[in-house]
């Protein structure tokens, strides 16, 4: 089951990474409401398709509760992000939400299971300093592009992935999920309403936006499922590594520059695993 969590978490890292970088593309044209909202119902109809397909049992009253402050977590969290991703350097605002993402859940963590074995504590260490290394970019001067957007999603998604981890206790995966995202999703429907965005620009972004969803959802599905082969901690810190694929699309397809620090991040972040994994 150790394995299972370490599998998990970083699948999880990539789905998002990929799923954060579908979703900061497509907010570079279109409004960020719309964006959000298109990839969370999206999101949406996947997991209710998954949950009937299981054969899910629906969740208990206390399941359902954490379920929907996941939900209004979430939906704070990744809006922020997604605003931060198309106003900011993407190199800068993944990261740094990942460091605040991570570090709620390790913390709640280490209040109500204790502290994990020395060797993990210290892969925690280094994989909070490689992230915050991915995030350093020679061409910014003073405070980047997006920066307090990218603090106040990490606090956000930090609280989403602690309160859908005790969603997930009773074992069950897709239905505190789709809780939790008709909740996202109805916030962002709200918004969209609200602020009526331009919709001409969305024709072509719709395929990265579909996209954007269904990566999203997947990350998050994996995550769950990593928090319920291990500790919270673990499955928060792997999953929280995301920003490496986003950099690494970022630098494969928009051409950023990966500058010395960031590099020397992704070589943290690599040791960083192995220790996670002792």
């Amino acid at each position: 089951m150790e394995w299972a969590v370490i599998v998990f978490g970083l699948l999880s890292a990539a789905s998002w990474g990929m799923a954060d970088f579908c979703g900061g593309l497509a907010s570079r044209r279109v409004h960020v409401f719309l964006v959000n909202a298109t990839a969370q119902w999206v999101g949406l109809l996947g997991l209710v398709a998954l949950a009937v397909g299981r054969g899910e049992a629906w969740p208990s009253a206390t399941t359902l509760a954490w379920a929907v402050g996941a939900g209004f977590g979430g939906a704070v969290g990744i809006t922020l992000l997604y605003r931060a991703l198309a106003v900011g350097q993407m190199g800068i605002a993944a990261p740094v939400t990942a460091v605040l993402s991570a570090g709620v859940p390790v913390l709640v963590a280490a209040v109500v299971q204790g502290l994990p074995n020395p060797a993990q504590v210290l892969g925690f260490g280094l994989a909070l300093v490689g992230v915050w290394f991915i995030a350093q970019t020679q061409e910014t001067v003073g405070r980047p592009a997006g920066l307090p957007l990218a603090l106040v999603a990490g606090l956000g998604l930090g609280v989403y992935l602690t309160l859908m981890s005790r969603a997930g206790a009773e074992g069950g995966v897709f239905w505190p999920l789709v809780v939790a995202r008709a909740v996202s999703a109805a916030v962002l429907l709200g918004l969209v309403l609200w602020r009526r965005p331009e919709m001409g620009a969305a024709r072509q972004a719709w395929p990265v936006m579909l996209l954007a969803g269904a990566l999203d959802a997947g990350g998050n599905t994996l995550f769950l499922l990593a928090s319920q082969a291990g500790r919270l901690d673990v499955a928060a810190v792997l999953s929280s590594l995301y920003p490496a694929a986003t950099v690494t699309l970022a630098w494969l397809i928009l051409r950023e520059r990966l500058t010395r620090p960031q590099t020397l991040g992704m070589v943290a972040v690599l040791a960083a695993v192995v220790l996670i994994s002792l």
